[in-house]
């Protein structure tokens, strides 16, 4: 039985590409849903949103990487569609500037992991991404990175071991 990642993801001219990949399409249905929403939210406050780096192949993650861009040498939750930043949108154009707070309720309340405080604000974090948002539990990457487990419809990182809501 198949997944997004594998009949999707996998499949896409994209899955090796070192360019940065924002097209909302390749987020899993259920997360693309909740990202539309979020962006909905957001602009409804006066607050200008756009998906930025839905998809990002192992290739881009180590371009990023080598730059000196991220912290990560190996891809994350943004290779399986349960993953992008949000970041602000200034004319159609992805900005990193400005305060990013409002980002953590707006995701909360649609069931997703803040990468601020990766579902668990009770535990100090050395690594901080404002922008980012997805939809799997830390305590479940493991089994995503080793494609022994995808979220179903139903799936709810909060009902997972470590995740405070």
């Amino acid at each position: 039985m198949g997944n997004f990642y594998t009949d999707v993801i996998k499949k896409d001219d994209r899955f090796t590409t070192t360019k940065p990949v924002s097209d909302i399409n390749l987020l899993e249905p259920v997360f693309r849903a909740k990202i539309v929403s979020i962006i909905a939210d957001a602009k409804a406050h006066g607050l200008e949103l756009m998906a930025f780096e839905t998809y990002r192949s192992t290739e881009r993650q180590q371009v990023l990487y080598d730059q000196g861009a991220s912290k990560l040498r190996q891809v994350g939750v943004h290779h399986y569609g349960l993953a992008c930043d949000l970041v602000r949108n200034v004319n159609g154009e992805p900005s990193w500037k400005g305060d990013f707070s409002a980002l953590g309720p707006l995701a909360y309340s649609h069931q997703l992991i803040w990468g601020y405080d990766w579902g668990n604000a009770k535990i100090p974090h050395t690594f901080r991404d404002i922008v980012h948002v997805q939809r799997c539990s830390l305590s479940r990457q493991a089994s995503l990175f080793a494609e022994k487990w995808y979220p179903d419809e139903s799936y709810d990182p909060y009902n997972d071991p470590g995740t405070v809501r």
